[in-house]
């Protein structure tokens, strides 16, 4: 019987696990899809002298957003750093989003959502373990469209600037006292070792990376290049 039971408990287990891999993989596709989109998407993608210089990407693909009177939100996405030598981002980090807001609302809503980290104080902010945005680091909505490089200083108004996509339309949001938090169990499960954001970010403690966080990092420089030097 105990024989039995140990037994439906390691399948349970093994059950669990690969459904986890299952998810961290599709967070990634999820997030490189909503880049891309966004990056093609005329008239209302995120102006490239921007990204080019961002210094880190978080992505939340499929933020829930939800309330009666008191609403909330929540969402798993990933971030990524770009190398300060070659201009490269790097192993992703997998986070968790969570936040409430007041006033009069109802109803839910499904958003995707990209957070340039532009500042060293948004940086530093990103590699804690937690920070709340608007108080650790100042969030702003960004600038969208090709004309808004020529129309806005882009580079020094924020430290991070935020972008969501709901019902195909891309636009800038803020979004003061959102909670970003280090989600380890998801980095436990996707690299085998339960790694902080600092650990993957900055520390380069990462020394195998999965084949499908390659393919997420190899997408992101080209989707999001850095800023030559001298232009």
């Amino acid at each position: 019987m105990k024989k039995m039971v140990l037994i439906l408990l390691l399948l349970s287990f093994c059950s669990i696990t690969a459904q986890a891999e299952e998810d961290n993989e599709q967070t990634l596709k999820d997030s490189l899809a909503v880049i891309d989109e966004i990056m093609n998407s005329p008239d209302q993608e995120i102006p490239s002298e921007l990204i080019s210089q961002a210094k880190a990407i978080l992505v939340f693909p499929t933020l829930i957003k939800a309330g009666f009177l008191v609403g909330g939100r929540y969402g798993e996405g990933v971030a990524s750093m770009r190398a300060k030598k070659t201009g490269k981002f790097g192993p992703p980090t997998f986070l968790s989003q969570g936040g409430l807001s007041f006033g009069f609302q109802i109803g839910a809503e499904a958003v995707d959502l990209i957070l340039l980290v532009m500042t060293e104080r948004g940086l530093r902010s990103l590699l804690k373990d937690q920070f709340t945005l608007g108080a650790d680091a100042a969030v702003s909505a960004g600038p969208v469209g090709r004309h808004a490089e020529a129309a806005t200083d882009v580079r020094m108004q924020g430290e991070i600037y935020s972008y969501s996509r709901s019902k195909g339309a891309f636009a800038g949001i803020s979004l003061k006292g959102t909670v970003i938090t280090t989600n380890e169990d998801a980095n436990h499960i996707y690299y085998g070792q339960p790694f902080k954001a600092k650990d993957i970010l900055l520390r380069g403690k990462v020394k195998k990376i999965p084949v499908s966080g390659q393919r997420f990092i190899k997408q992101l420089n080209i989707l999001a290049p850095a800023k030559q030097k001298g232009r």
